[in-house]
C-alpha cells in the first residue's frame, strides 16, 4: 500500500516530535500490539529531511490517488497489538504493527491493510526492497509452498514455472513478484503456526511499504481467516493521530476485550471484491443539515464495485463527485464569507483563522452515526496559516479513510457481518 501516509500541524513539527523523547521500547502486552504512524519518532523510516507542509500534503495526496486506483481495481481469542503512525518511521502514509516471523523470530514493522488479504513479506535478496527483510534461511520453521498446495489454488495470480508456487501482483502503484511460503507469525504473544504469506523477491514502484503488509481483508489467505481458530474472525483497531509520537493505538484481536457499548451497522459483501469492507453510507450531515446528496452516489452496486468501503490505508476520505460537491458546498456555505483557496487536490482551503465558524460533520449509517471532531476532517499548516477540508472527489468509489477514523474504535465482526464504531482517544 502506500498509502496508510505527514508533517502537518496535525502531525507536529519534527522539532517538537524529536524533543518528546518517546518510549519506543515499550513492549506489547498480551494480545495487544502497539501501532505507530510511519512518521513517528519511533520509526526507523521517518523522513531524513523535513518537508514543508505543502510538500507533505501534496505527497499524501499523490499516495492516496495511487491507492484509490488500487482499491478500485480490486472490485474484490484476545490480542492487543500496539499500532503506530508510520510516516516518520517508514516514510509511508500507513499505520504499522510489529510482527514476528519465523523461528527464531525476526521482527518487521508491517503496514495494516484492511483491503488486502495475503501478508506481503520482503524476503532476503529481494530486488527493490528496503534493507529490512525476512531471512528465510535463518528460520527452522520456514517452508515454501508447492504448486499443488491448496493455498496456491486460492491465489488468482499464481503460476508454476518450477515446483514452487509463485505469483505476480500489484500493490498500489507497485508491482510485486513473490513465492508462496509458510512460517510462524506472532503478533504480541499469540502465534499462528504455519501462516501462509507472499515471500517477495522483486518490487518495482515506490508505493510499497518498506517492511511489508499485514492483510486484514476477508479473503481465505488473510490474517482474519488464517487466525480464525484463535480470534473468531473478529478484530478492532484504534488509529492514533498522525502527530502521535508513540505506539499509542491498538489492534485488538478476538472477542475478549472488545467494547460492550458500541453501535453497529451491517457489513455488505461484494462477490466480485470479497476482500473489501463495504458499508452502507446513507447520508452526511454538515452542522444540523443533512446534505442533499443524490441516492445513487452511495448506492451499493456489486456489478460495478460502486458503494462505500472503510479502509485503513487511504489517508483522506474520498466521495464520488456528486456527494463530494454537495458536502463541500454546504461546508463552504456554513463558513460564510471566508475566502476559499486550493492546495493540490484540496479545493476548500482557508488562509484565515476559521475555528469558531467550523460546522460539525457526521457520517450516517444504518444503526449508527459517526460524528467527526474537527481534527478528523480538517488539516492545518504547521504555521496555522492554512486550513483545508481533508476530503476530495472520487470517480467511482467512496472511501472512509484513516484520517476520518483516527481516535475511533472500529470493530470488524465478520461472523455477524457487522461493523462497530465508537469514539476512543488513543493518540
Amino acid at each position: 500500500m502506500e498509502a496508510l501516509h505527514l508533517i502537518l500541524l496535525f502531525l507536529v513539527s519534527l522539532t517538537v516530535v524529536h524533543s518528546l523523547n518517546p518510549n519506543c521500547g515499550l513492549p506489547s502486552q498480551g494480545s495487544t500490539l502497539r501501532v505507530y504512524h510511519v512518521s513517528s519518532p519511533c520509526s526507523p523510516f521517518r523522513p531524513k529531511t523535513t518537508l514543508s507542509w505543502e510538500e507533505s500534503v501534496l505527497q499524501m495526496q499523490a499516495d492516496d490517488k495511487t491507492r484509490l486506483v488500487y482499491l478500485t481495481s480490486l472490485v474484490a481469542g484476545r490480542s492487543f497489538v500496539p499500532i503506530g503512525s508510520g510516516r516518520q518511521i517508514i516514510q509511508s502514509p500507513t499505520y504499522i504493527v510489529k510482527a514476528n516471523i519465523g523461528t527464531p523470530a525476526q521482527s518487521l514493522l508491517m503496514a495494516l491493510d484492511t483491503s488486502t488479504d495475503m501478508a506481503l513479506v520482503p524476503c532476503a535478496g529481494c530486488v527493490g526492497c528496503s534493507s529490512s527483510t525476512f531471512d528465510s534461511t535463518k528460520s527452522v520453521s520456514f517452508s515454501s509452498l508447492a504448486c499443488g498446495a491448496d493455498q496456491c489454488k486460492q491465489v488468482q495470480s499464481s503460476s508454476c514455472l518450477g515446483t514452487t508456487c509463485s505469483l505476480n501482483m500489484t500493490y498500489g502503484g507497485s508491482t510485486v513478484a513473490a513465492n508462496l511460503a509458510q512460517d510462524n507469525l506472532t503478533l504480541a504473544t499469540d502465534s499462528v503456526i504455519g501462516y501462509s504469506f507472499s515471500c517477495i523477491k522483486n518490487v518495482a514502484g515506490g508505493s510499497f511499504p518498506p517492511q511489508g503488509v499485514l492483510g486484514l481483508g476477508r479473503g481465505p489467505l488473510s490474517f482474519v481467516s488464517q487466525s480464525k481458530s484463535l480470534y473468531s474472525s473478529t478484530f478492532s483497531y484504534c488509529l492514533p493521530s498522525f502527530k502521535s509520537s508513540n505506539f499509542s493505538g491498538t489492534l485488538r484481536l478476538g472477542l475478549n476485550g472488545q467494547p460492550k457499548n458500541i453501535k453497529f451497522t451491517p457489513l455488505l459483501v461484494n462477490p466480485r471484491r470479497t476482500s473489501l469492507y463495504y458499508v452502507n453510507l446513507i447520508g452526511i450531515r454538515v452542522g444540523s443539515k443533512v446534505v442533499n446528496i443524490p441516492p445513487g452516489a452511495f448506492a451499493f452496486n456489486p456489478n460495478t464495485g460502486g458503494g462505500t468501503i472503510i479502509d485503513s490505508g487511504t489517508v483522506f476520505t474520498r466521495l464520488v463527485d456528486a456527494a463530494y460537491t454537495a458536502v463541500r458546498d454546504e461546508f463552504r456555505r456554513r463558513m460564510g464569507k471566508a475566502v476559499v483557496s486550493s492546495l493540490g487536490g484540496f479545493d476548500t482551503c482557508y488562509t484565515v483563522p476559521i475555528g469558531r465558524h467550523v460546522p460539525t460533520m457526521t457520517f450516517m449509517f444504518p444503526g449508527l452515526n459517526m460524528s467527526l471532531p474537527q481534527d478528523n476532517f480538517l488539516i492545518h499548516s504547521s504555521s496555522g496559516s492554512t486550513t483545508c477540508l481533508a476530503m476530495s472527489a472520487s470517480p467511482a468509489l467512496n472511501v472512509i479513510a484513516n484520517m476520518q477514523q483516527q481516535n475511533h474504535r472500529v470493530l470488524f465482526d465478520i461472523p455477524n457481518s457487522r461493523l462497530g464504531i465508537s469514539r476512543e482517544i488513543c493518540s
